[in-house]
């Protein structure tokens, strides 16, 4: 090797000093917990303004001729109000969503209602979906460990599929639903379009509750919550349920069948 060659070598094989100490920064932590504290003040918040108690069927029941009119004559305004409260409360996981939503066939009808719910709801949990999966994963994933291994499986075979069954059938809590799937790394797509569908049926039996809350009030009654559970309502929902886990049970005729004639 000549002189020329030996220097050129060494200096190609030299790297500057602070090469090897390059290192990508990681997140500060108080930029990893502002979602947290910004949905727990929010929850404080809230809590301590009474909107909790303020959202109850007397309230409504005392209200309804203001709210009706406000509905009227403002009914773009009432629209973005309603579903503006819904996302709020669904992304700060606060435990008053089927009141709203009975509220919003009370004001805008059955049919109305479910679409501005189905909409806002979606949202509202996307918004936790993308906090859990980018802002605090490591905390949620510790929180939610026994949660999590629950629903793996279940995610790993058809993680649509199985969103949707969790949706119209409520065997894990609404929040926890939101939280898990972005644990386990479900697409972004498939947890939207999973949510949205698969909350349809629940929203439009409680938005149809509340389309006759008028007759219910002036007969001094309040509604029933627990409808959603009866068989006449329930059977239809597990239906759904049952045709959303075809593709499951299909994919997994399929691997028996291939795995069957591999030993063949």
């Amino acid at each position: 090797m000549t002189k020329t060659s030996s220097m050129v070598s060494n200096v190609s094989d030299k790297k500057p000093d602070n090469q090897s100490e390059i290192t990508i920064p990681s997140k500060p932590l108080w930029r990893k917990l502002m979602p947290v504290m910004i949905l727990i003040g929010g929850l404080v918040l809230a809590w301590s303004a009474g909107v909790l108690d303020l959202l109850s069927f007397e309230t409504l029941r005392e209200n309804r001729d203001l709210l009706q009119d406000f509905v009227t004559n403002n009914p773009v305004s009432s629209v973005l109000v309603f579903m503006g409260l819904y996302v709020v409360s669904v992304a700060l996981s606060l435990p008053i969503g089927s009141v709203l939503t009975i509220t919003g066939g009370f004001l805008f009808g059955s049919f109305l209602a479910t679409s501005y719910v189905v909409v806002a709801a979606t949202i509202g949990a996307t918004v936790v979906y993308l906090a859990a999966r980018y802002a605090f994963y490591d905390l949620m994933r510790a929180k939610a460990g026994n949660a999590v291994r629950k629903m793996e499986e279940g995610f790993a075979e058809n993680a649509f599929s199985y969103l949707m069954v969790l949706r119209l059938i409520p065997i894990f809590p609404f929040w926890l639903v939101n939280l898990v799937p972005a644990l386990l790394g479900v697409k972004l797509r498939s947890f939207v379009f999973g949510t949205m569908i698969g909350i349809i049926p629940g929203t439009f039996v409680y938005a149809s509750i509340g389309d006759g809350l008028g007759a219910l009030f002036d007969q001094g009654k309040t509604p029933d919550l627990g409808i959603i559970f009866e068989p006449r309502i329930l059977t239809p929902i597990i239906g759904l349920a049952v045709l959303a886990l075809l593709p499951v049970a299909y994919k997994k005729l399929r691997q028996r069948k291939s795995g069957a004639n591999r030993h063949e």
